[in-house]
């Protein structure tokens, strides 16, 4: 490749990564919040509630997007990748910023959750036409056999926008204290959103469109009803259902197990202090994301199939023990503690004549460095303890952990060895999708199995995994914290027989 055409694709790269990155960081700011949202948008009077209720909130936002991929699939195809793209990036943008505009529950009940589900849902649509527009643009340009390299700086933007979204919360707390970031601080970062999307949009705006659309547009090549051919045809049909249970669907629970189901268990399941937990997820993001570059970079050499069906088939037989290790790294019943440093603080609030809150709080140290505080919160009524609907007592008990360096080290590695499991499956599949299907509709093709795969099978992860948790542990199981796993084990290996028998070397030259 000339220095030209390298300068040329380079700028494709940078105009194309920063608005998806923008766009994947609009949308995980979300998840990347959901304990904090959960206490802003519900009901408090029950936090497991508001907490799956959330959960199905930003789960919401996956389901739409196979949606968003026919509409602005549909509309890329017609007329063009570029103008497409715009509007997907301004449609996320002003939502995001509006969602931390909105009232609290408090301020005005139940309309705030309905704001916010209509929200997510349009960020799921903008999030469905977005991704499929920037890995065809940026594939149209790639030279021949270099597809997996190029595209996979694509693939990096759904990382590193959760990467940032992780720095911008961290620095926000870090600027604020705890009780100011409690009250508004939270909605700092969904306010800086706006920002980036205002210095994408001057990027974007002096793009081109993609030679091979220009071509076929100027030859009158393009498609006339983009999803008829896409779905009426059942040759076509065909590679987009193979597409999505040979490829995506596995890909989709790996991508969200390794980054989002293990930052709700590192926080939700082993209480470790949420500031950490973001230190934890960043450094491992930070480690694991250039080998989306390695195995994009190496599909071009070894073919595509090979590499993600790897990643698959090591999810599926090491998921299980890694997160058994994770766990046992910070179960205190494995720790010895330092009696003599242990502290009760017993304190009350007071909400009304007749309700008071009766708070303790226990903190431990144990010899290895870790330090725990347990919060016991007893609700009163008249001077007894107020009944929940099972008739048992009202005693709400919350767990932090500030964990020692060695288990910071074990959970970095931990998370570090699923990251890599996502970028072997996710790096080389924008360039296995792109080569499926023709020109005039591979927005539309492309964009419809890869958010099916992500939006629906990996985006109800969250609820589903932390559902099977809840109910394992309310029955006693002692490795309730496993459970959660079954689904995404499960669907990676259906995927993963589909993609062996079915998928075909050849797929990777179909439209070469």
């Amino acid at each position: 490749m000339s220095n030209s055409s390298k300068k040329g694709i380079w700028k494709v790269i940078s105009a194309s990564s920063m608005g998806t990155m923008i766009e994947w960081y609009d949308f995980y700011i979300f998840g990347s919040l959901a304990v904090v949202l959960s206490t802003k948008f519900f009901p408090s009077d029950n936090p497991t509630a508001a907490f799956l209720s959330t959960l199905a909130t930003f789960a919401a936002g996956f389901v739409v997007r196979p949606f968003g991929a026919l509409f602005f699939g549909r509309l890329g195809d017609l007329i063009g990748r570029k103008y497409t793209f715009m509007v997907t990036l301004l449609l996320m943008g002003g939502a995001t910023f509006v969602i931390g505009c909105i009232p609290s529950y408090e301020t005005i009940g139940f309309l705030a959750p309905v704001l916010v589900l209509i929200l997510r849902l349009l960020q799921g649509l903008a999030l469905g036409g977005e991704y499929g527009g920037a890995a065809t643009y940026v594939a149209e340009h790639a030279p021949k056999g270099e597809r997996g390299y190029w595209t996979a700086w694509i693939q990096t933007t759904a990382t590193v926008g959760l990467f940032v979204s992780l720095a911008v919360i961290l620095l926000t707390k870090s600027l604020l204290s705890k009780e100011d970031f409690d009250a508004w601080g939270w909605r700092v970062p969904f306010w800086v959103s706006i920002l980036m999307v205002y210095v994408s949009v001057l990027i974007r705006k002096n793009m081109h469109e993609s030679p091979e659309f220009a071509k076929a547009k100027a030859e009158g090549k393009t498609a006339t009803n983009p999803l008829k051919e896409s779905f009426g045809n059942k040759y076509n049909l065909k590679f987009v259902l193979l597409a999505l249970f040979g490829a995506t669907m596995g890909q989709g629970v790996v991508w969200y197990t390794g980054q989002f189901y293990a930052m709700n268990f590192l926080k939700t399941v082993q209480m470790i202090d949420a500031s950490q937990v973001e230190m934890l997820l960043g450094i491992a993001l930070v480690l694991g994301t250039p080998f989306f570059i390695v195995f994009g970079w190496l599909s071009d050499k070894i073919g595509r199939k090979n590499i993600m069906m790897a990643g698959m088939l090591f999810a599926i037989v090491l998921y299980r023990p890694i997160y058994k290790k994770m766990y046992e790294t910070t179960d205190l019943t494995l720790k010895t503690e330092v009696a003599e440093k242990t502290k009760v603080v017993a304190s009350a609030k007071v909400i009304s004549e007749t309700k008071m809150d009766s708070v303790y709080t226990t903190t431990r140290e144990f010899t290895d460095g870790t330090v725990s505080e347990e919060v016991k919160t007893v609700h009163l009524e008249n001077g007894k303890v107020v009944l929940d609907d099972k008739g048992k007592e009202k005693i709400e008990t919350a767990v932090s952990k500030k964990i020692n360096n060695a288990d910071t080290i074990m959970l970095v590695f931990l998370i570090f060895v699923q990251v890599i499991f996502v970028t072997m499956v996710y790096g080389p599949i924008a360039a296995f999708l792109v080569e499926m299907f023709p020109v005039k509709i591979r927005y539309t093709s492309m964009s419809l199995p890869y958010h099916v795969g992500n939006g629906i099978f990996g985006g109800l992860l969250p609820a589903i995994s932390t559902y099977f948790v809840t109910n394992a542990k309310e029955a006693g199981n002692p490795e309730f914290y496993l459970e959660g796993l079954w689904y995404p084990i499960i669907i990676a290996a259906v995927s993963f027989v589909i993609g062996m028998i079915y998928i075909d070397r050849k797929i990777n030259t179909l439209h070469e």
